[in-house]
């Protein structure tokens, strides 16, 4: 029953994410003429990171609607007085917990280093891309060192130009400057040279004594290079985020290691805290959803999301104290992680005794009661506005 609220929840999510970095990509790459299909490959690239960012809220806020609606039917009360006990109600999820805690960690540690690697080459390469026989209106290309042209008017596929001027040196080293009222793009069969056919214009040139000369011309044929992207500038691993786990694990144990012991760890440790956070999750939206009959499902996905988040900031905090020496890895993600189990753990063994009455339960009827004051006021207000 939490399967399908949670798979809506994580595809919503993941869309929102990836459209709001899809319109970024899309301003930083708007030069260039193949901006998308770099920018298709580097959304591709993102699934896996945000996958794992949406993933366990998701899992907690599914539990949390599928035992609050359970419990508003009365299903829970009937269980209960059956003699089904909290810890056989929440068995199920927590198996499920242990089988999205698996694929996490395939995620955190296979899947989301590899595509990081992929998604900074693409980028790399979209940045550095090199001219692709399209001269946008208004715009100065630069091929290479050698070339310089520019247009002022063009259509919409950069081929069809107007007013043009072209500035490069041959390779003696002589400049060559050529202008023309009208000129067409086309690439050649090899895809590596763009033919150039100018029609009404001049060259400026200067032969080897080094004195000018002018030519006019009605037609005129020039071929130009294209340059491609330029190469990755390093192999995958000089960042401890593109490694896998066990790369991480060998590279921790290796005295030559670029990168610091302390820094692999807490990287290797703050992963696999992610992962195994996932059966705690249950603990806690089992109670939440059962007191939410009273107090609402929002005051608990709040109190759920606060809880969350608190978690996942003071993993990455542990790890920058590990980073730079100020605490050792195992306690800086490991402190983070055994309060969070001890928080999971307290709420669902209170709630076990009198199930939908937790301390956290109480929060929430406070926040509920705080939320109702604030609408009953917002309505007092809008209702003394002339």
């Amino acid at each position: 029953m939490a399967f399908w609220p949670m798979v809506g929840a994580t595809a919503v999510t993941l869309v929102a994410l990836l459209l709001e970095r899809i319109l970024r990509l899309l301003d930083l790459l708007s030069e260039s003429s193949e901006r998308f299909t770099f920018v298709a490959q580097l959304a591709v690239n993102l699934v896996p990171h945000y996958v794992g960012l949406t993933l366990p809220a998701a899992f907690f806020i599914a539990l949390i609607i599928v035992v609050n609606r359970m419990n508003q039917a009365s299903e829970i009360d009937a269980l209960l007085a059956a003699g089904v006990s909290l810890t056989r109600l929440a068995a199920p999820y927590l198996v499920l917990a242990g089988v999205l805690s698996f694929l996490t960690l395939i995620v955190f540690g296979a899947l989301q280093p590899y595509s990081r690697y992929a998604y900074r080459a693409v980028l790399h390469a979209a940045q550095n891309a090199g001219w692709s026989g399209q001269v946008p209106e208004g715009t100065i290309i630069a091929p290479n060192d050698d070339l310089i042209m520019t247009t002022d008017q063009a259509d919409a596929a950069g081929q069809r130009l107007t007013r043009v001027f072209i500035r490069r040196l041959t390779p003696e080293g002589r400049e060559e400057v050529t202008t023309a009222g009208v000129a067409e793009l086309r690439r050649t069969a090899d895809g590596k040279n763009v033919t150039l056919m100018l029609k009404d214009g001049q060259q400026l040139r200067f032969n080897r004594r080094g004195e000018p000369e002018l030519l006019s011309f009605e037609d005129f044929t020039m071929q130009l290079p294209l340059s491609g992207p330029a190469r990755l500038l390093r192999a995958r691993g000089g960042d401890e985020r593109e490694l896998n786990l066990f790369e991480l694990a060998k590279k921790a144990n290796d005295p030559q290691s670029v990168i610091p012991r302390e820094t692999l760890l807490a990287e290797l440790y703050g992963r696999l805290a992610r992962a195994l956070a996932l059966p705690l999750l249950p603990l806690l939206a089992v109670p939440l959803g059962l007191s939410a009959k009273r107090s609402g499902r929002a005051p608990g996905v709040i109190v759920g999301g606060i809880l969350l988040l608190a978690f996942h900031h003071l993993i990455q905090l542990g790890q920058s104290f590990a980073e730079t020496g100020r605490a050792p890895a195992e306690a800086g993600v490991g402190i983070p992680f055994v309060a969070f189990a001890a928080i999971c753990f307290t709420v669902f063994l209170t709630s076990r005794k009198r199930p939908g009455e937790t301390p956290v339960g109480r929060v929430m009827e406070h926040l509920a009661n705080v939320i109702v004051r604030v609408r009953k006021r917002v309505k007092l207000r809008r209702k003394a506005l002339p």
